[in-house]
């Protein structure tokens, strides 16, 4: 099967959650998914997208997700897979992975 294209796009902020107080930035986690996900799946086609969720411009497609972490309905870093929520607060580099090979990724 042909690797197919997928995004993975990370909501969050500057500031740190407070649940998340030990935990790395937003920024960071998504840099650090960027990188180990290169190492896991060299010849992938993964498209990478953060969103900060204190921006005052949000296009619609990511509103939604926006408005959840800002009524706390969820922790940021917010990780998504295409349109699938597979981590957030502290997310797990296993279920991105998982996530990604449901999707095709080889």
């Amino acid at each position: 099967m042909k690797n197919q294209e997928v995004k993975v796009t990370v909501y969050g902020a500057e500031q740190i959650c407070a649940s998340c107080v030990n935990a790395p930035g937003s920024r960071e986690t998504y840099e650090w998914l960027q990188a180990a996900i290169s190492r896991k799946f060299e010849c992938a086609n993964i498209n990478y997208e953060y969103i900060d969720v204190h921006q005052s411009e949000v296009s619609v497609e990511h509103k939604q997700i926006v408005q959840r972490i800002l009524n706390d309905d969820l922790f940021y870093p917010v990780v998504l897979v295409n349109d699938e929520i597979v981590g957030e607060g502290i997310p797990r580099l296993k279920m991105v992975y998982q996530a990604l090979v449901n999707k095709g990724i080889k």
